[in-house]
């Protein structure tokens, strides 16, 4: 049902003192569209059961869908907003061949329901969970709105990421738009040049909405408030599943993800790069089995092929189904932390 994955360190430490929550610092959200709809028990779970009543800091870091994951939990009531993100996302119709402008527009739209009355207002305010949104600032090609410029640009970026990952430095910036309250730290193998922005009423909507701006599916955006002046897109060109080190390192890192095999980078989705695996040494990875995965409708994990692949009602009811089996996966976890067995326990 549920599959875990440990890093050494992080193993030793729960051989040790088991899954408590105050173990855990940090939290990473990866990018992947409805793909995180598998997660949606485990955040509940999370939010609701095992973090209930936290009160250490942790350090939530997402990009794109993982991005938005976060600004639900970092609100004043986790639950209600992540069902509000899920439900709403889930219910997205478009029409026939919808383009970028009504894409953008739904997202808007989305994000306006997300946040409500107060919701920019709780997340700004959390001191206990701090969110991170990952960006990727755009550079050349890839900078412009015009269909056949930005192609050319991506076309440009897939090439050096064949040859070096940290070419794309070359394209794009990261950037990492955080909660006024944090000190976190990112670095990784290939330097990137990653800059810092505190978040506030004026730039987290647009932040988040960047961050899971699509290229070419979406509408870059463009001059986010008190950030350099640019366009900028989805945080997953650069950390898709994440190949970074947190720092300060103290702490575990709880990381619900879909995918047993993390990847690095947007353009390394089909390529054999695995990430660095020392900087996993200190992660818990919550994974659903791959029985779990072939016992939902259409054996699969949804994704944002669904929309032109499934007739509208028929997608809507598939992705709904999945957001209830998710509920198998909270019990799970909430099972294992009751009667822990460290065997069953895989390394990554």
């Amino acid at each position: 049902m549920l599959d875990i994955y440990a890093g050494s360190n992080a193993l030793r430490t729960i051989q040790e003192h088991g899954i408590k929550p105050d173990l855990f610092t940090n939290m990473l959200g990866a990018s992947g569209g409805p793909k995180w709809f598998t997660l949606f028990g485990l955040d509940k779970y999370i939010f609701g059961e095992f973090f209930k009543d936290r009160t250490i800091p942790i350090n939530l870091i997402g990009s794109s869908a993982g991005a938005y994951r976060f600004a639900a939990l970092s609100q004043k009531d986790p639950i209600k907003s992540i069902s509000t993100l899920a439900y709403t996302y889930a219910e997205t119709t478009y029409s026939a061949k919808p383009n970028r402008q009504e894409i953008t527009t739904s997202v808007n739209a989305l994000l306006s329901e997300l946040f409500g009355a107060n919701g920019i207002t709780e997340i700004i305010n959390n001191k206990v969970y701090k969110p991170h949104f990952i960006v990727s600032g755009c550079k050349g090609l890839t900078s412009f709105e015009n269909k056949l410029l930005q192609a050319m640009g991506l076309i440009g970026s897939m090439a050096l990421n064949r040859i070096n990952r940290g070419l794309l430095s070359k394209q794009y910036q990261r950037f990492v738009f955080h909660s006024p309250h944090s000190n976190l730290t990112l670095n990784d193998n290939y330097q990137f040049n990653t800059q810092y922005v505190s978040l506030n009423h004026d730039n987290l909507s647009p932040a988040l909405a960047a961050s899971g701006a699509i290229p070419l599916v979406m509408e870059g955006i463009m001059d986010i408030p008190d950030a350099p002046k640019g366009m900028y897109r989805d945080g997953g060109i650069i950390d898709y599943h994440f190949d970074v080190n947190l720092e300060p390192t103290n702490g575990l890192t709880l990381y619900p993800h879909f995918d047993k095999t993390p990847k690095p980078g947007w353009f390394d989705k089909n390529l054999k790069r695995a990430v660095d695996k020392r900087r996993y040494d200190n992660v818990l990875m919550l994974v659903p089995s791959q029985a779990f995965i072939e016992s939902l409708p259409y054996s699969k994990i949804p994704d944002r092929k669904d929309f032109t692949d499934l007739p509208e009602v028929e997608r809507i009811i598939y992705w709904k189904e999945v957001l209830k089996r998710t509920e198998e996966l909270a019990q799970a976890f909430d099972d294992f932390i009751t009667k822990p067995n460290i065997n069953k326990i895989r390394t990554i």
